[in-house]
């Protein structure tokens, strides 16, 4: 991954406002040729590369039904999560919530394990 400088940095070398610098970063997503990570800063997408764009509470669904949980089991931790989808750990909290809120997860809050409530319906695309 390439991470382009910082919109301070771009700003102070190039001296424009910040305003000028959003809109180049702006140009850069709408064509697909970037994108924003934290910390302010911007990385280069490789041509060819995927990138879902789907809500996280959608993609740890999935997670569930194609990777063989089983109603019961222990589900990985925020920490691992966080990790693996390049997201903060506040961030998946709020995606683990909304799945526990629909019955997919039990469990959760500080030191519990999360465990597989249901297996969601896996869909058929095309």
């Amino acid at each position: 991954m390439t991470v382009l400088p910082s919109l301070a940095e771009v700003m102070r070398d190039y001296k424009v406002s910040r305003g000028v610098a959003l809109r180049a970063f702006g140009v850069l997503r709408q064509e697909g040729m970037a994108e924003p990570v934290p910390g302010e800063r911007w990385r280069v997408l490789r041509a060819g590369v995927r990138v879902d764009r789907r809500p996280l509470d959608q993609r740890l669904a999935e997670i569930i039904a194609t990777e063989g949980f089983e109603v019961g089991e222990a589900f990985p931790s925020a920490s691992m999560l966080a990790e693996r989808f390049g997201v903060s750990r506040p961030t998946v909290t709020k995606a683990l919530e909304k799945l526990e809120a629909a019955g997919l997860l039990a469990g959760g809050g500080q030191g519990k394990v999360r465990t597989v409530r249901a297996v969601p319906a896996r869909e058929e695309r095309s």
